[in-house]
């Protein structure tokens, strides 16, 4: 097969296929909307389905909701591009439309503070998966970069009933490994890792052991492979760094417990602002400081992935549950 003939087939079978990105994240300023029609990148992209993150870290309930309302009022207004996902049927109306379908996500569980009714809240607004922690230790459990992580808390089994309950996937990317491993012994649904990359490849808390990924998959979950720089290794975001990754958890756990979780950044210089600020979060010594700049793979890499893929002798089945099937799975198994 030519170069041409394996560019052209990875384009029929984007075309074809679901392809579903859980975890972008767009500027969280509720006022500002100038970065807002760059959500294009994802149509023109071949992308049918994007997960934005609401909110994370410290980021309290006010944070939350008004990032809610702003992204939930220009899509809306803009409804002929863009479609907001209440169950998976939004997302064969947006694909048999030519629009986006677009949901929502929270990376840590300080939106919800001491208050789980606020799940079903978030969830009737657009939010279908929520992290355990971020980074650090919260009410539910450990941070994937405490120097200890106690375990999931009552409070944290309490709050996976209530998301469980609800239709809301629990996601461990960004969680202590203690606490990631009691979150998938305990739940009774598929749990994710929405934005995570094998540790085995890039050595950084950030990253997954093998041990978890093979846990997350015996929950019939999925790993979402992750495109920040620093955590694919030094700052490589090239097409061929980033499918090594998505490679390696293939051969550990097979193509049905695969996706993509991108992480892209539109406002970098935002990210900029807060890895200055927030060093107790982002600290230098764990690479926040990147040599070169920031830089994260792009939705528009998908395509250059799939010819990957498709070298690689991956068939055409286990593409598509890569590009949007699997997570597809996990949606209709958990939501309601």
């Amino acid at each position: 097969m030519s170069a041409a003939d394996e560019s052209e087939s990875a384009k029929d079978l984007i075309a074809s296929s679901l392809v579903w990105d859980n975890h972008g994240c767009m500027p969280l300023r509720p006022f500002d909307e100038a970065f807002l029609p760059r959500l294009e990148l994802y149509r023109e992209s071949g992308v049918d389905v994007a997960m934005l993150n609401i909110g994370f870290g410290e980021q309290g309930i006010e944070e939350h909701v008004r990032m809610l309302a702003h992204f939930r009022r220009w899509i809306r207004v803009h409804d002929d591009r863009f479609v907001l996902i209440e169950t998976t049927a939004d997302i064969d109306l947006a694909r048999a439309t030519g629009r986006l379908a677009i949901g929502f996500d929270m990376e840590g569980a300080n939106g919800i503070a001491d208050q789980p009714s606020l799940i079903s809240l978030y969830y009737d607004l657009g939010v279908r998966w929520m992290l355990m922690a971020y980074n650090g230790s919260n009410r539910i459990g450990g941070g994937c970069q405490d120097d200890e992580d106690l375990g999931l808390s009552a409070y944290g089994r309490e709050v996976l009933d209530e998301m469980a309950r609800v239709g809301m996937v629990a996601c461990c990317s960004h969680t202590g490994y203690r606490t990631a491993r009691e979150v998938l012994e305990y739940s009774h649904r598929p749990v994710i890792f929405s934005h995570s990359n094998p540790r085995a490849l890039s050595d950084h808390p950030r990253n997954i052991p093998d041990e978890l990924i093979l846990s997350c998959a015996r929950t019939e979950g999925v790993v979402c492979l992750n495109g920040i720089g620093n955590f694919l290794g030094h700052n490589d975001t090239s097409t061929e760094n980033y499918f090594r990754h998505v490679d390696h958890v293939v051969q550990l756990v097979g193509a049905g417990h695969v996706g993509i979780g991108l992480d892209y950044v539109f406002d970098t210089a935002e990210l900029d602002d807060y890895l200055a600020q927030m060093r107790h979060m982002f600290p230098p010594e764990l690479g926040y400081e990147l040599e070169g700049g920031f830089r994260c793979v792009s939705p528009a890499q998908i395509e250059p992935l799939v010819e990957l893929q498709l070298k690689a002798g991956y068939s055409k089945e286990d593409i598509r549950s890569i590009l949007g099937g699997n997570l597809l799975r996990v949606a209709n198994t958990v939501w309601r």
